[in-house]
């Protein structure tokens, strides 16, 4: 046996523990986009799962919006806006939402775990504490800790 294949040996045990109490997890292949159904393997499934709450995954005005902006500025950023500048789209999609908000500025994110890690760290530094609940969203937990506060757990009630 080679030292790989017995460096391997322990993650094959684990996986087999894993299988044989029926938790082991395995990737769905979708064959549709998000939305309150999916199809999988032929089959039409009810998507309890999704972060897709207003079913706009799909929707036909969203597609032909991306279409027209994948037209115009292609399917990447190349870099961080701090590197190679905002792109113009960014630049509106902000000011148009801190209007809607009533706001004088507004800075959005790739992502809720995106926001979150950058929000804590600008808010919070290491003279600040942050408490959290153990059950909170793991980009809760990554951000408290990147922003270096004190950080403190409380148990899940």
């Amino acid at each position: 046996m080679t030292a790989l294949a017995q460096g391997a040996e322990p993650f094959a045990q684990a996986l087999a523990d894993l299988e044989r109490n029926h938790r082991l997890r395995t990737r769905r292949v979708l064959d549709s986009p998000q939305g309150a159904r999916v199809r999988e393997g032929g089959r039409e499934l009810a998507n309890f799962s999704s972060n897709d709450y207003l079913g706009l995954a799909g929707h036909a005005r969203l597609r032909e919006a991306a279409h027209a902006a994948i037209d115009t500025y292609g399917v990447g950023a190349g870099a961080s806006p701090l590197v190679t500048g905002n792109m113009r789209i960014h630049e509106e999609a902000e000011r148009r939402f801190a209007e809607f908000c009533g706001l004088p500025r507004a800075l959005l994110f790739s992502s809720g775990y995106a926001a979150n890690l950058g929000i804590l760290g600008a808010l919070a530094d290491r003279s600040a504490e942050i408490f959290a609940d153990k059950l909170n969203h793991a980009c809760l937990t990554d951000g408290a800790q990147l922003s270096r506060a004190t950080f403190t757990r409380l148990k899940a009630s």
